[in-house]
């Protein structure tokens, strides 16, 4: 039994649970979804989420940084190496913003503004999933953010596919041009969970005493994502109630 297996994931499954148990996960998939709800709510997380994405690969970097001062090369090398990948994905959202929103505009009403989208102002949870990783990263545990992306990528690789998959059931297949962050992921997150899996045995082969605050920090960072996911949830729903909020 892999290290992983036997020593962390012990503590994190209860966290991982609520992928398929909490209520806003279990409509996102749900064929029943009001579909103007649905398309809203993806309206929703491309714009929250560029707030929520945009630092990432500056905190891999950072943590490769701080592996390697640490003596850590190997984990330090790998996540450099890694953080390159991550870049401009922040871009992608906002391209995606500007698809789904001309889509809405030109069959939905009221019309809404991309630039106003954009700039909402960031939600408790968006501001705790910034502040866990810069948290993580002044402690004296930095490589905690492995846990962090391990379990954020685990989400995207269980929850992605069935949400894609209802996007097509609800939406259309044509709605999938604009959610390319999404479908990027779904691509890229098994093989980063593959890199981050390494990284946790390697990482839990030279701190096993560890294991219990990684999979803290992991669980923390699924709890905060799943309450970004209901506030784009809330928001999208609450927009479509007091509609005259969202006009151009």
């Amino acid at each position: 039994m892999s290290l992983v297996k036997e020593l962390y994931e012990p503590y994190v499954l209860p966290a991982r649970a609520r992928i398929s148990t909490d209520p806003v996960m279990r409509r996102l998939v749900d064929p029943a979804i009001d579909p103007v709800v649905l398309e809203r709510f993806f309206i929703q997380l491309n714009s929250l989420g560029v707030y929520m994405t945009e630092p990432v690969e500056g905190w891999i970097r950072r943590t490769g940084q701080r592996c390697i001062a640490e003596g850590l090369d190997s984990l330090g090398r790998a996540l450099l190496i890694h953080s390159k990948h991550e870049s401009g994905h922040d871009l992608m959202m906002v391209e995606d913003v500007h698809h789904l929103v001309r889509r809405w505009n030109a069959r939905r009403r009221p019309l809404l503004q991309m630039e106003r989208l954009l700039h909402q102002h960031p939600t408790d949870a968006m501001r705790a999933y910034r502040q866990l990783h810069e948290d993580t990263l002044g402690s004296d545990l930095p490589m905690g953010q492995i846990a962090i992306e391990f379990e954020i990528e685990n989400l995207s690789s269980v929850l992605g596919p069935h949400l894609l998959s209802n996007v097509v059931r609800v939406l259309g297949r044509e709605t999938l041009e604009g959610l390319s962050f999404i479908k990027e992921h779904v691509r890229l997150d098994v093989g980063h969970m593959e890199l981050h899996a390494r990284m946790m045995e390697e990482l839990l082969q030279l701190m096993p005493e560890n294991a219990r605050t990684l999979a803290e920090l992991g669980s923390e960072a699924l709890d905060i994502y799943l309450r970004f996911l209901g506030d784009c949830m809330h928001s999208a729903e609450t927009s479509l109630w007091s509609p005259t909020e969202a006009v151009a």
